[in-house]
This record gives structure tokens, C-alpha cells and sequence, in this order.
């Protein structure tokens, strides 16, 4: 495992985490380097026991340890700091880390026997003689319908309220607010019109996310009257 490769892959954002940081230098201690491009993006090839960091406006950032990072596919950072300002040094750096992960696993093991549900089959079992027989206690499941249906369909209810959460999670109204200043009835509209799908919340950076966010913002500010926004009507 020590001397595994791990490529890293991230977007690096400023303090408002959906402005892009434009040609930072990423630095891994075992020599390689890597550039953000014009949406902050980078990869770079790591060993388990590397730590990578990021040097931008002259200053570096604290060193993030390869074997802590949750995920190495989407490492996302943000630096407290404004792109278009003058600032020469990096005040703190926050990890942009998932708290809804933390929640998903406590939920799936609380209700680990519905997550680790598998449909009864046949099988076969070894007597201490050596016999071989069918498994008594699989061949009962198999006429048990009724556990069977009932299992599944708790499955697969847990698994879309688990989906459904972590939509919310991410397009919370919170969040929506203050990237779009809408308020009100306008907000309400706003979060049942453009709810993503959990497909695309779940893969999207933290970047291509926030530009959805304001892409339908410029589609819903086209169809919503003007002065409709945050007024209930009378």
C-alpha cells in the first residue's frame, strides 16, 4: 500500500468556493508538480505516504496528508482568500469536506440489514460428515415472500430517501440564497423548478455545481416577471 500511485484529482476555489483559482501550483513531496487551469482544476500523482500542497500568491498552504484525504477523485479546496484581491497571504485553508458522508453511514448502518439485502437463493452446505445438502434455512427464505417483498421495498425506500437528503444537502435553500439573492416566493419557485438530479449532484464538483446553480438562475430570471422576485402576490 506504501508504494501504491494515487492520482488526486480537485478544483481549487477562493473564499466564495465558486470562484476559480487560476494557476496555482500544486507541489507533491515526492517532487511532482502540477498547475490549476482557468476552472481551478488539477491532477497530480501522489504516493500513499506523500502529502501534496498548493502555492499560490507566494505563499504556501499547510500540507494535506495522501492516506487522510477522503477522495482522491474530487479533492476540492478553498483557500480564504478573494481572487481579485490584494492579499499576500493565505490566512486558513478549508477542506470543502462532505458532512452528509458522516450521515450516510451512520443511516446504512443503522439499517444495515435492509442496505445488505439480497434477494434468497438456493445454496448448499457441508454436514460435519460431508455431506452435502441444501441449506435448510435458505431453501425457508425462498417461500418467505412476504419478508422478501418487504425487504426490498425497504431497500430501495432508503436508498431514495438517502438520495433525496443529499440533494438537499447540496441544493439547500441556504445555499441557493446566497448565490442567487433570491428570496421569498421567487426562492421557493426557484428550488422546485431546478432541483438537480442526484446523478449529477453526486459527480459535480463544487465549481460546475454553483454554475448550474447561476446558469438557471439567468434561465428563471427570463420567465419570472419583473419585480416578482421575493413579493407574495396580494
Amino acid at each position: 500500500m506504501s508504494s501504491a500511485q494515487i492520482t488526486i484529482n480537485g478544483t481549487l476555489t477562493d473564499i466564495t468556493k465558486y470562484n476559480a483559482v487560476e494557476g496555482a501550483q500544486v507541489f507533491c513531496t515526492n517532487g511532482n508538480t502540477a498547475v490549476t487551469d482557468s476552472f481551478g482544476r488539477y491532477k497530480i500523482v501522489a504516493g500513499y505516504r506523500d502529502s501534496i500542497y498548493f502555492f499560490y500568491l507566494n505563499k504556501p498552504t499547510q500540507k494535506f496528508a495522501v492516506a487522510t484525504i477522503p477522495r482522491p477523485d474530487l479533492f476540492e479546496v478553498s483557500l480564504k482568500v478573494p481572487i481579485k484581491s490584494r492579499y499576500t497571504v493565505l490566512q486558513e485553508v478549508v477542506i470543502m469536506a462532505n458532512s452528509y458522508q458522516q450521515d450516510s453511514v451512520e443511516n446504512r448502518l443503522e439499517n444495515q440489514k435492509y442496505f445488505g439485502f439480497t434477494k434468497p437463493g438456493l445454496s448448499t452446505s457441508v454436514s460435519p460428515t460431508g455431506g452435502v445438502g441444501a441449506d435448510i434455512n435458505e431453501l425457508i427464505n425462498v417461500f418467505r415472500f412476504k419478508r422478501k417483498k418487504r425487504y426490498s421495498f425497504l431497500q430501495n425506500y432508503l436508498e431514495e430517501q438517502e438520495e433525496e437528503r443529499f440533494i438537499n444537502y447540496k441544493f439547500s435553500k441556504k445555499i441557493v440564497q446566497r448565490i442567487t439573492n433570491l428570496t421569498g416566493p421567487a426562492l421557493d419557485s426557484f428550488l422546485i423548478w431546478y432541483r438537480p438530479s442526484y446523478d449529477f449532484t453526486a459527480t459535480s464538483s463544487e465549481l460546475v455545481f454553483n454554475e448550474y446553480i447561476l446558469n438557471s438562475l439567468y434561465h428563471f430570471r427570463k420567465i419570472m416577471p419583473l419585480g416578482g422576485e421575493g413579493k407574495k402576490e396580494e
